[in-house]
């Protein structure tokens, strides 16, 4: 037979382990938002929107930010390759002059490595950079913002200040290079929609109307993987 003493230690153990899994049950999931772009489409704006709403950081541009300082780099040579794959890197050489030689091995390994750690920590948001496709689908919304060319190709001149016949090329220029970047580096095509759980038209929803069915949708999922949780 046990001492008394020790008995009583075993059920306090026992008591504690039990709260512990309990609260670990009851935790909510360290969820993360991945938003995925069409060239033109507000996909910074959007996340702002919801950045906003949920009190959460968005890692856009800053991105680059962190992996720059990581790599003790300036943020300019980082947006030179940024969603852009190897040959147009080697065709473009010529435009680092005598700066620093920036691998894309490098940046993407990088990139993946600062993806993962957010993903891991969770309530994030970030968009492009081919996240939706990186992180694990359970814990993540992918979210895909698409819309008529037309209205892309006005919003990215008037954003970048150019004609609308450069645009026009810019639009399909940087939508090819996001979909290279992305199966080149991930194995995965981007454009498939079974690979998002939210397919938004920004032809017709405004900033604020995506921002509301992401939160939305954001919440079913939060409240989906708690049901499991208590399964």
């Amino acid at each position: 037979m046990l001492p008394s003493r020790l008995t009583e230690a075993l059920e306090r153990a026992q008591k504690h382990w039990q709260k512990r899994r309990q609260e670990e049950a009851a935790a909510p999931v360290a969820l993360t938002i991945a938003i995925a772009r069409e060239a033109g489409c507000p996909g910074t704006s959007v996340a702002r929107e919801v950045g906003a709403r949920l009190g959460w950081p968005v890692y856009d541009h800053e991105l680059l930010q962190i992996i720059a300082e990581e790599m003790g780099l300036r943020v300019n040579l980082l947006e030179s390759i940024d969603e852009r794959r190897q040959s147009w890197i080697l065709e473009n050489l010529a435009t680092f002059g005598e700066a620093k030689f920036v691998s894309e091995s490098s940046y993407v390994r990088h990139l993946v490595q600062t993806i993962l750690s957010l993903g891991s920590h969770g309530q994030c948001i970030i968009v492009g950079r081919g996240a939706a496709q990186l992180l694990p689908p359970e814990p993540t919304l992918r979210v895909r913002l698409i819309g008529r060319r037309q209205d892309r190709v006005t919003a990215l001149a008037a954003r970048l200040g150019i004609p609308p016949t450069d645009a026009q090329r810019k639009v399909d220029e940087i939508d090819r290079e996001r979909v290279r970047f992305v199966t080149d580096h991930f194995q995965k095509d981007p454009r498939d929609v079974l690979q998002y759980d939210l397919l938004l038209n920004t032809s017709r929803w405004s900033v604020s109307d995506c921002a509301d069915l992401i939160v939305h949708a954001l919440h079913d999922l939060q409240t989906g993987l708690a049901g499991k949780g208590r399964t």
